[in-house]
């Protein structure tokens, strides 16, 4: 049996938003960038199988699993990962569909949280629709030890432009746990585009882009480790 405080040196980061559109896959490159940064070892698991893009630009970077997670086999198969990888940070990327399978099957991973010794952190990615609220809704009640962040995707307007949620007895809530609210900053269409066409890993984008790209990937990554240093220190 694993010491209590252990809980607390072990991280499941699940990148979260439940539908398509909102930055899962960008928030996702991002904490890969910013746990690699710090030396750690790192687990991928991305569930989005059907378009596995974070997988394909990762898998010769990092150790790297594909985990369908619509059906109670794959959620079983995530906790066992889990576990054989108690000595690497897991970053779960998950897919738009998985809302459904997380109000089914969710207390499969919440319920064995305290055996694996882990702390599930989940960063919320977030647009200025009312279906990304209900959503993250949705996932608070069916895995309720996780520790929520919300992320503005600034993709979508500045800080401001975020009225629903900002104003939001579910932003209350969530702050009110210890979570916080940040915004990712926006990354040049034309250098996101280069990213996920190639499928390139941020670190693969930094040495390989055209200068003018790389300075603008610079300029961003720089600014997004800030926001994560405030969210995954």
């Amino acid at each position: 049996m694993s010491e209590p405080n252990e809980v607390t040196n072990r991280r499941i980061y699940w990148i979260g938003g439940s539908k398509g559109g909102v930055g899962k896959s960008m928030m996702t490159l991002a904490t890969l960038d910013f746990v690699m940064s710090r030396g750690d070892k790192v687990l991928l698991v991305e569930c989005d199988t059907s378009n596995p893009d974070v997988w394909q630009a990762y898998k010769d970077e990092l150790d790297a699993e594909l985990i369908d997670l619509d059906d109670a086999d794959g959620w079983i198969h995530l906790v066992n990962t889990c576990d054989s990888h108690r000595d690497s940070v897991v970053v779960v990327n998950t897919a738009a569909r998985n809302n459904h399978a997380v109000k089914r099957f969710g207390q499969t991973l919440d319920g064995s949280l305290d055996e694996l010794a882990s702390k599930l952190v989940a960063l919320w990615v977030i647009n200025r629709q009312r279906d990304s609220l209900e959503l993250l809704r949705e996932f608070m009640d069916a895995v309720p030890k996780a520790d929520v962040h919300v992320v503005r995707n600034g993709y979508f307007g500045n800080e401001g432009k975020f009225e629903l949620y900002n104003a939001s007895t579910l932003r209350d809530e969530v702050e009110g746990h210890g979570g916080k609210s940040v915004t990712l900053p926006d990354l040049a269409d034309r250098v996101a585009d280069d990213i996920y066409t190639k499928r390139l890993a941020l670190s693969v984008a930094a040495k390989t882009l055209p200068i003018g790209n790389r300075a603008e990937l610079g300029r961003w990554r720089g600014e997004v480790r800030k926001v994560l240093a405030e969210l995954l220190s």
